[in-house]
């Protein structure tokens, strides 16, 4: 009796504790009755009070950093389910998690019911959403050959500093740092570290820092030198000398896992296109740690004979299957080869078109047959950019773009944007589809409408208008052609005004130029206070161009944006005369060689150069050849010489009272800089503060443009002498005349920079001392005309936000 009464008198004061905890804790009536029936294994309805009541709905408040659509997705507890305080548990990790991923660590989740009369509960979670808690500090373990702060430049994931708030990068994100560790691994083996592995990576929050500690050990090994490079063929009518070509690392150099990769998909290229279809390529190293070299070798042998019996494209929501499949250089039915196959997974994740692209195989339908499965997620590829900068030559600028990389899924490329500046503004629209006609072909067309304000250095304002189309061809991964076809307008105009009068000698301005007895412009007034130059006003009015042209572009970068290892370079060639106004032909060249002395220290080597050849008519014996239009000539400055002007290099008319000198532009150009960019001391490098130190020298000289105006018609440069004498020294004061200072001196500088890669835009400050330059005529008033102009300070940037 005793065992069977005592349970029974203690169901009260047990039911009773269970409703003072759950008002302790906050808990609801209808939880608390929920957990008296639990509690009471006699109740005939234990079964449905053990399955909880029903939710009516799931509501989420105080989310206002986080969308909500982002905190449902993952949630477990649903409406017209019931309740269950395990699954609302879980509900607020995984809502806490969502939280660490945007970078909010200290987040709470309070979880509460609400009764409803029906009997039924609405389950609230309330957010406390705390600060942005972001990635502290990166530490690294075992590093003792590549420093710490290289290994944190190759990471995407950054530590929080002052620059916070202007980026996104230093939120831990546990998939971008996953995708970090591989980066490191790839940077490894790319500069010889192949024995190299990780060791761990942990991430623990720390409070007291308030954001995420990632501490990564690793184990770098050796660095390793290629010892010897072997081709060896085991398929008859396969030369392996031929294939030597295809190689890409030399002995004595570092070892590069990356270039090893490349070698074996240029060797296997070339044997599958001439024919063995199921060669296959197998790459070979034979570390000897004694020496610190890797012998490698390829060997090219018969592979087996197996199929594609199907390609499967999934998971692309947005872009069309096509755009996927043509990135392969094998289709259905051929036979497989992996390294092909590996090469189209790398072609698709740069695209940038997705967030994941993972290639699997599966056996097909007979054993000679694969399914080849593409895996991909669809990502954001638009955007919409507001951007504005400052620099010495353009003054204030700001640009509204809108751009998509894939364009309806397609591919296509588009961008449309406007400028707005105090010295240059205009709009450009510009269309890419980069497999025309179903071949690697990339077919884009540009329209452009764009303003310059030259007054300050030559006394003219230009408007150009018009449109390309262009056809690239990549011959390889490195080597691309690309045919141009250009029809512009340019309409030059000289202000003539009380704020501008720069051609008030030809046309006098009512109460402001002074005149002389016979009513013209008195010269020593006119030309004193600004004048452009007879060669200006000859070009005023509009002029049509028709021009076409090739472009050799070859690329070999370790990285386009921050380029340490590689070689650029770029050579045009233009002929201008397929109808239109202008008729020469133009060659330019661009090259630049980037190697990285130390780590962190890159040295650059630049060469430019170019030329133009007018091919019209030359009415003039002095101009020496073909006459140029004014807008056809070389303009340069400080893209050549840093240190000089906009516009400071080259001839110039010297002919005017203008001690400005108007800049009348060359036909020839060349130079060539050094430069050595280096990590600032003392500052973090997620800062993206470098310093720099450089050399530049160049020149410009070859004006190619008529000297002599004959304005009146009669023949007799202003009653001094025939037009065919030409303009000389003692016709300095002809105003049909000019007197061009056209110097072939070697202008020179030095100096220093700080470049910042902000998250505002790349930003630039040159100082730059002259060290040789065109001094000018020194008149006999005691002034100098027609010198080069310098300019020591240089600033440039550019924001976007």
């Amino acid at each position: 009796m005793m065992s069977t009464t005592t349970p029974r008198r203690k169901k009260p004061a047990r039911t009773a504790a269970i409703a003072v905890t759950a008002m302790i804790a906050g808990v609801t009536a209808a939880e608390t009755a929920f957990a008296q029936q639990v509690a009471n294994p006699g109740s005939r309805r234990v079964a449905a009070a053990a399955q909880g009541p029903v939710i009516n709905r799931v509501v989420i408040e105080g989310n206002k950093r986080v969308e909500k659509g982002l905190i449902e997705g993952d949630l477990q507890v649903r409406a017209r389910t019931r309740y269950s305080q395990a699954a609302v548990d879980a509900d607020v990790q995984r809502i806490l998690e969502v939280y660490r991923r945007q970078g909010r660590g200290l987040a709470a989740v309070t979880p509460r019911l609400v009764d409803l009369p029906n009997g039924t509960v609405d389950v609230v979670y309330t957010i406390n959403e705390g600060d942005k808690t972001g990635v502290a500090e990166i530490r690294f373990v075992g590093n003792n050959q590549i420093s710490a702060s290289r290994l944190r430049g190759v990471m995407t994931t950054t530590e929080s500093n002052l620059l916070s708030f202007l980026k996104s990068t230093d939120i831990y994100d546990p998939d971008r740092v996953s995708n970090d560790l591989e980066l490191i691994r790839r940077y490894y083996l790319k500069n010889g570290f192949a024995d190299y592995r990780l060791v761990s990576s942990d991430v623990t929050f720390d409070p007291a820092e308030e954001g995420y500690i990632i501490t990564i050990a690793v184990d770098e090994g050796q660095q390793y030198r290629v010892g010897s490079v072997n081709v060896e063929s085991r398929i008859p009518g396969v030369n392996a000398d031929a294939l030597r070509n295809d190689i890409g690392v030399s002995a004595g150099s570092v070892y590069n896992a990356d270039a090893v990769e490349k070698s074996l998909q240029n060797i296997t290229t070339d044997v599958v296109r001439d024919g063995h279809a199921f060669a296959q390529v197998r790459p070979i190293g034979t570390r000897d740690p004694a020496t610190a070299t890797i012998n490698l070798g390829y060997v090219v042998e018969d592979g087996p004979r197996v199929y594609i019996e199907r390609i499967n494209v999934r998971g692309n929501s947005r872009t069309r299957d096509y755009v996927i499949r043509r990135e392969f250089d094998l289709g259905e039915g051929d036979p497989y080869n992996k390294v092909l196959v590996d090469r189209a997974e790398r072609r698709l994740n740069n695209l940038g078109y997705f967030k994941r692209v993972r290639i699997s195989n599966e056996p097909g339908s007979a054993p000679d047959r694969v399914v080849v499965n593409v895996d991909v997620e669809d990502q954001s590829t638009g955007a919409f950019s507001v951007s504005g900068g400052y620099s010495t030559s353009d003054g204030f600028i700001g640009e509204v773009a809108v751009s998509e990389t894939n364009f309806l899924g397609r591919g296509q490329y588009v961008r449309l944007a406007g400028q707005l500046g105090q010295r240059s503004n205009g709009v450009d629209f510009s269309f890419t589809e980069p497999y025309f006609l179903g071949y690697r072909l990339a077919a884009g067309i540009d329209l452009f409408s764009k303003f310059s304000d030259q007054t300050r250095y030559s006394r003219y304002e230009n408007r150009m208008t018009g449109g390309q189309l262009r056809l690239g061809l990549p011959f390889t991964e490195e080597f691309t052609i690309t045919a141009r076809y250009s029809l512009y307008q340019q309409d030059l105009e000289i202000p003539n005004d009380y704020d501008q009068p720069y051609n008030d000698c030809s046309i006098p301005i009512a109460g402001y130029t002074e005149l002389n007895p016979n009513g013209t412009a008195n010269r020593y007034f006119c030309e004193a206070n600004g004048e452009a130059s007879l060669a200006i006003k000859e070009s005023q009015g509009k002029t049509l161009t028709s021009l076409a042209g090739l472009t050799f572009n070859y690329n070999t970068l370790d990285n386009t944006k921050d380029p340490r290892n590689g070689f650029w370079a770029e050579a045009k060639t233009d002929f201008a005369g397929l109808g239109g106004d202008s008729r020469y032909f133009r060659a330019t060249g661009d090259a630049r060689y980037y190697y990285e002395v130390l780590d962190d220290v890159v040295g650059i080597a630049r060469v430019q150069g170019g030329h133009i050849q007018g091919l019209g008519k030359n009415n003039n014996a002095n101009t020496g050849g073909g006459d140029l239009r004014i807008v056809d000539q070389f303009f340069l400055g400080p893209s050549l010489v840093r240190g000089f002007a906009t516009n400071g290099i080259g001839p110039r008319d010297v002919s005017s009272l203008d001690t400005n000198a108007n800049a009348i532009g060359g036909s020839t150009y060349f130079g060539g800089s050094l430069e050595l960019q280096f990590p600032i001391w003392g500052l973090p490098r997620d800062l993206g503060l470098k310093g720099a130190v450089f050399a530049d020298a160049g020149t410009l000289f070859g004006y190619k443009g008529p000297t002599v105006f004959d304005t009146n018609g009669n023949g007799i440069i202003d009653g001094y002498a025939p037009v065919g004498a030409g303009c000389t020294q003692n016709l300095i004061n002809a105003q049909e005349c000019i007197l061009v200072r056209d110097s072939k001196t070697i202008r020179s500088s030095v100096g220093a920079s700080i470049l910042w890669t902000s998250p505002l835009g790349p930003i630039r400050f040159d100082y730059a001392i002259a060290l040789s330059k065109d001094e000018g005529i020194l008149a006999s008033n005691g002034v100098k005309y027609g010198g080069d102009k310098t300019q020591a300070f240089r600033f440039s940037g550019g924001t976007r936000f």
